[in-house]
């Protein structure tokens, strides 16, 4: 029902997990997809033949999103090469995994996630929107732990915090322009950020606190932001779906 065919899409950290998955199901409904990734250029090639063998065009491309200048670089690649860009897809981003009270919680810790998180997630959208027609899609990866918090990870929880408030105000400034601006936001998912985490017996202890009683899968994930990006959600903008399993609703 999601027919995508002709649309332009960019997705960062589009390589693996939950970008991986998105970048694939856009595929699937028809969309040409750039997946850019940071360092790990074997699993982006991957991925581009994947989406190739689907019979639409892919580019794979290599940028630090908290470098502005290698990510307008990006951006402009696939721009010239495609004639603009219509749906874009800020999935990049890090989790420190270990527990730091605000406290003891380190300068460079901060100021990286900070970086890699906000800073990312604004230039990544301030280049997309000057590639980005009428009728163009963006939608960011946030958090539970933007609309709760996640104490002992403070920073993480500030920076996606800090995505949805930017995707409600960017929302109205774009709208005009028939942009809509929406955020999924994921619980506890299956990619590899977890794996230390889920490791003797973290899966299930956290299984047993999301009311659907199981972790959300990278395709899970996807599903929605393929929604969002698709002409039956053109009325939806400045919204955050929560994709979680209800566990945002428990203490």
């Amino acid at each position: 029902m999601i027919d995508l065919r002709g649309k332009r899409a960019l997705v960062t950290g589009g390589s693996r997990g939950i970008g991986g998955a998105t970048s694939r199901l856009l595929a699937q409904c028809g969309a040409d997809v750039a997946v850019h990734y940071r360092s790990r250029a074997a699993e982006a090639s991957v991925m581009v033949k994947e989406i190739e063998a689907l019979g639409v065009r892919s580019v794979a491309l290599a940028a630090e999103l908290s470098d502005r200048a290698a990510v307008d670089a990006c951006f402009e690649t696939v721009a010239q090469a495609w004639g603009g860009i219509d749906l874009f897809v800020g999935n990049a981003g890090i989790w420190p995994e270990e527990d730091l009270a605000v406290d003891v919680m380190p300068d460079e810790r901060w100021v990286r996630t900070m970086r890699e998180n906000v800073d990312g997630m604004f230039y990544s959208t301030r280049a997309a929107l000057r590639h980005m027609g009428t009728g163009g899609r963006i939608v960011l990866v946030s958090s539970t732990a933007g609309q709760r918090g996640e104490s002992f990870h403070a920073d993480y929880g500030a920076s996606k915090g800090a995505m949805i408030s930017f995707v409600k105000s960017v929302a109205v400034e774009v709208a005009g322009r028939g942009i809509t601006v929406n955020s999924v936001a994921p619980g506890w998912v299956d990619t590899e950020m977890c794996t230390n985490v889920f490791a003797d017996g973290g899966r299930e202890r956290i299984a047993r606190t999301i009311p659907v009683g199981r972790i959300a899968s990278c395709e899970d994930i996807a599903a929605p932001i393929v929604f969002l990006c698709a002409p039956m959600a053109r009325h939806i903008t400045g919204e955050i779906l929560n994709v979680n399993g209800g566990s945002v609703l428990c203490g």
